[in-house]
């Protein structure tokens, strides 16, 4: 049964302690994003985070599940990224969060859609300085 937005449940996220203190990088890739855009037709994308974490990491079951609970979700994927994004936020508080959504061609017309915790407008540092490249999104097949 199709939910709005608001039903998105972001309890379903688990966090797990950090078993270092030291600095590293984890990828993640959701190739099977699924949602029902505003029209309630189903939306396809893969999405990719780039986590920094602080004192907790993702739980990856937890996070599978969430992606599997939102494609019940009538939601545009401008909206979704940032609920999205805000839950992983709040739930986690890592050093940094890179989200980068790619959607499948609808139409003909193909997006992508990112937010970086690093930007200033979202409060960021800037201090990373990846973002800035055209490119960087555009390796995730080489690297994953």
């Amino acid at each position: 049964m199709a939910k709005l937005y608001q039903e998105i449940d972001k309890d379903i996220l688990v966090a797990l302690p950090n078993p270092t203190k030291e600095a590293y990088e984890i990828k993640i890739k959701i190739p099977e994003f699924t949602f029902l855009g505003v029209h309630g037709q189903p939306d396809f994308a893969t999405v990719f985070l780039t986590f920094y974490p602080k004192d907790k990491i993702i739980e990856l079951k937890s996070l599978k599940q969430y992606a599997y609970h939102l494609r019940d979700i009538i939601v545009s994927y401008e909206r979704l990224i940032n609920i999205f994004y805000d839950h992983l936020m709040e739930t986690y508080d890592p050093e940094r969060l890179r989200i980068t959504m790619v959607c499948n061609p609808r139409g003909g017309i193909s997006s992508k859609l990112a937010i970086d915790s690093d930007w200033e407008a979202r409060g960021g540092e800037e201090k990373f300085k990846d973002w800035h490249s055209a490119s960087s999104d555009d390796n995730w097949s080489v690297l994953m």
